[in-house]
């Protein structure tokens, strides 16, 4: 059963560095999406961590290895060097302490993939520009008092924090999606102001 058509466009481009076989856990993983298509692909060993109750059931439902739980206290329950990959998808920008998070991604894994929108795309600048009004967008679409992100960063805010804290940027890529994330593009000219994603591999210094 593929599950490759339904991926969200981030999503396949995430799958797509992931290496068959590997040790992978998905930090707010929802509902398993990513992960079931790694185990039915590329057989990964796929462990999840995700706080909705309801979303913990459809992974399990799918047979997925997911936990409940808070992703900022469970990660501290694992050893060093545990997985190859942790996955934290489009979740960093509702993470309280991003610094913390990613040191220990960078603990109990080899690598880390981490994917955000971009706050710095053109359609959330003309929003402010233009009505004076907090941005709503398809990536972004919560109001002010409703949204549940906390942080706002583009693809040039990560860049900066990598030099600034001393985590290596191994491959980036900038995607450009449609209002439903399903389909989408490379975005190499200008990313800053043109992609609606970054999407990250990152490592140890």
């Amino acid at each position: 059963m593929s599950q490759n058509s339904n991926l969200r466009f981030d999503l396949k481009v995430i799958a797509s560095w992931i290496h068959p076989g590997s040790r992978v856990i998905g930090l707010g993983c929802g509902e398993g999406e990513l992960l079931a298509y790694l185990k039915e692909h590329k057989q990964v060993k796929e462990t999840g961590i995700e706080i909705v109750e309801e979303k913990v059931v459809k992974c399990i439902e799918k047979g997925l290895s997911v936990i409940q739980g808070d992703i900022n206290e469970e990660v501290h329950d694992y050893p060093d060097d545990t997985f190859d990959y942790v996955i934290l998808s489009q979740t960093l920008q509702q993470v309280y302490d991003p610094l913390a998070l990613i040191r220990s991604m960078l603990r109990i894994g080899e690598k880390a993939i981490v994917s955000f929108p971009n706050f710095g795309h053109w359609h959330v600048r003309q929003q402010v520009l233009f009505t004076g009004h907090a941005p709503i967008t398809p990536q972004l679409p919560y109001t002010w008092h409703g949204t549940p992100n906390i942080r706002i960063l583009s693809i040039k805010d990560f860049r900066a924090f990598a030099d600034e804290v001393g985590f290596s940027i191994l491959k980036e890529v900038a995607i450009n999606t449609d209002k439903q994330d399903k389909s989408g593009s490379i975005v190499k000219s200008l990313p800053n102001l043109r992609a609606t994603y970054g999407i990250f591999l990152i490592g140890s210094k």
